[in-house]
């Protein structure tokens, strides 16, 4: 709408600026002129607040918001067709209801029914701009406006009484009444900038977050064989082993590893092994500094104290009265606070050194005390701990024999691809690779010896056991046939018969208890001839048949781990000393053999029932 088509000429120029006046504007007409050339903000009725101009954008006959404390003066306003008179000042303000969001839309009532359209708009629209009006037929109607904030300016002419012109007509006149509207147009509008403002929110966060998020760890190489090769040199390399162990954890977790490159993964996880030593040396280097700074702080520590004492000694020589006399008393009060001071932070000094060489202590004693319950320990543990020593040092050197076996394996199949001429380095590798065979060899041999008679023990334990049970068996199976005697071989004869007959029955009782005896005589004596059978239960057995028919099927023989792995198979509770010992029992079934050389020396069963059946 075009606002030149509604300037509105003041027919009371003197009172419109009174009002500007009052209001802390300076008078100005709606063309934008001012109207005193003398006018001084100072005299106004709201000195303190700094002159408006009225037609500067946003704002129009309606002042800013002031403050609640100071009175809110409302004049007369003169327009075109109109004019708007002021309620009564000593009238409460008029009731609003609560706004609603977003409110552009307001209700205006208390028109004269003489009203239009363009009446209402010359009162409203120097409020702001208006988007549409609603007119109803009863004296009220709603307008929208484009902004928020043009509401409140609406509502200050809220109780103006409103004149048509110069007409005193009933239906000229009316007050209006002005207050908040709820509109879907203005809800849904605040709604979608609501959410445009969450949006961007999110938006934010999300940038934000990106930016603090930490990076993402490189992505794992898939396994190859030429990455398996760089893989092993990187974990061979000191400054790259935190980076290539992670790569071989990734792989051995996706399952990689098979029969084929198994020789390979041993070989990357034992290069992974040999750097414990180098990461304990270092934690050793870095225990080292430590002490050695501890050692120098002390050392310090201890020389700043004797400097201390020094300066201590020398304040108590000057509190003498041969040189006390000679200072005066402003000299005096200083010399007895610095003595003070220098004693405090001596005593403080030599506290804190007191406490270094009291936790000194303490870790030596703790260290003693550890070394004597070892010692203790190592007392009351008889047998049973060095048989547990033993197994621990067999089980360490199998797992070192298997290093070197698979050591050997891999040097053969590098010799075998490249064939090398054999130079000076060669024929000392092999040098030492025999000397380490012979030493492998003689510690086997201590092994076997040692797991022989470990072996002879228990089954002479055995056998002892069993002797005792049978025994007892025999023992308690004679007592039950003696007391069983008179009465198996009373016969119901009649007593003639038994008058006629008693010297026989008597030779014949004599005669059967004398059987008896001498059968439990030759029973207790054959036990002690014959072995007891090597099988002792029905389990015992079906490993038999199972080991049997086993080996029977490798007829080279196989190691017990190998037996032991297809065994658990079945049954998980199975052990190898268990099937070990089971296989020790039957010489004529099962014999062991010591195949290849050197490093690569095993021990194999095998199945010779076929052979030991004629033996038997």
């Amino acid at each position: 709408m075009d606002s030149n088509s509604l300037a509105m000429p003041m027919s009371d120029p003197n009172a419109w600026a009174t009002a500007m006046n009052n209001l802390g504007m300076a008078p100005m007409s709606m063309t934008g002129q001012p109207i005193m050339s003398d006018f001084d903000p100072s005299l106004g009725m709201m000195t303190g607040i700094a002159p408006m101009n009225p037609m500067m954008p946003g704002l129009g006959i309606v002042p800013p918001p002031v403050s609640q404390d100071m009175p809110i003066v409302k004049e007369i306003i003169h327009c075109k067709s109109c004019t708007l008179f002021p309620p009564n000042p000593n009238l409460p303000p008029p009731a609003t209801r609560e706004r609603p969001p977003g409110c552009k839309t307001v209700f205006v009532g208390g028109l004269p029914e003489n009203a239009t359209e363009q009446l209402i708009v010359e009162v409203f629209e120097q409020c702001g701009s208006i988007i549409a009006i609603r007119k109803s037929k009863k004296n009220f109607c709603h307008i929208r406006f484009a902004e928020e904030h043009t509401v409140d300016k609406a509502l200050f002419l809220s109780g103006y009484r409103v004149r048509l012109g110069s007409s005193t007509d009933k239906k000229d006149t009316g007050r209006l009444h002005v207050d908040f509207a709820q509109a879907r147009d203005d809800l849904y509008e605040w709604e979608c900038r609501q959410r445009m403002l969450a949006r961007e929110e999110r938006h934010r966060r999300r940038i934000e977050e990106d930016r603090l998020r930490p990076p993402s760890p490189p992505p794992i190489v898939h396994f190859s064989e030429h990455e398996c090769s760089q893989l092993g040199e990187k974990l061979k390399d000191d400054s790259k082993f935190a980076e290539a162990v992670r790569v071989l954890l990734t792989w051995v977790d996706r399952g990689e590893v098979n029969r084929r490159n198994a020789n390979n993964f041993y070989s990357m996880i034992q290069s992974s092994n040999s750097h414990i030593r180098r990461l304990m040396n270092e934690k050793a280097a870095h225990e080292k500094e430590m002490e050695e700074a501890k050692e120098k702080f002390k050392n310090a520590l201890a020389g700043i104290l004797v400097q201390f004492e020094q300066i201590v000694s020398v304040f108590h020589a000057a509190s003498k009265q041969k040189a006390w006399d000679h200072f005066s008393k402003a000299q005096r009060k200083n010399l007895d606070m610095w003595r003070k001071q220098a004693e405090e932070i001596r005593n403080i000094h030599n506290e804190e050194l007191m406490g270094i060489r009291r936790e000194e202590e303490m870790e030596m004693s703790d260290d003693d005390m550890e070394d004597a319950l070892e010692s203790k320990d190592s007392d009351d543990s008889g047998p049973l701990a060095q048989v547990e020593a033993l197994k621990e040092e067999n089980d360490s050197l199998r797992c070192q024999l298997d290093a070197y076996r698979n050591e050997v394996e891999l040097l053969k199949q590098e010799q075998g691809k490249a064939q090398p001429q054999r130079s000076e380095e060669d024929t000392t590798r092999q040098q030492q690779l025999s000397f380490l065979q012979q030493a492998l060899q003689g510690m086997q041999k201590q092994l076997l010896k040692l797991r022989e008679d470990l072996k002879q023990r228990e089954t002479e334990l055995e056998k002892n056991s069993e002797e005792k049970q049978q025994l007892e068996s025999q023992i308690q199976s004679l007592k039950d046939r003696i007391q069983a005697l008179p009465t198996s071989h009373a016969l119901p004869l009649e007593k003639a018969e038994r008058e006629d007959r008693g010297d026989e029955s008597t030779n014949h009782s004599s005669e059967a208890a004398v059987a008896v005896v001498s059968c439990s005589q030759e029973k207790e004596n054959q036990p002690e001839k014959g072995p007891p059978s090597p099988v002792k239960s029905e389990r015992e057995a079906l490993l038999v048949g199972i080991i049997s028919t086993f080996l029977h099927v490798h007829p080279f023989g196989a190691s017990i781990e190998y037996i032991c792995s297809y065994l658990q198979r079945l049954d998980t509770k199975i052990s190898t000393t268990e099937v070990e010992t089971l296989l020790g029992r039957l010489p004529c079934t099962f014999k062991q053999e010591l195949t290849g050389v050197g490093a690569s020396l095993e021990k194999r069963w095998k199945f010779c029932g076929f052979d030991g059946i004629k033996t038997a």
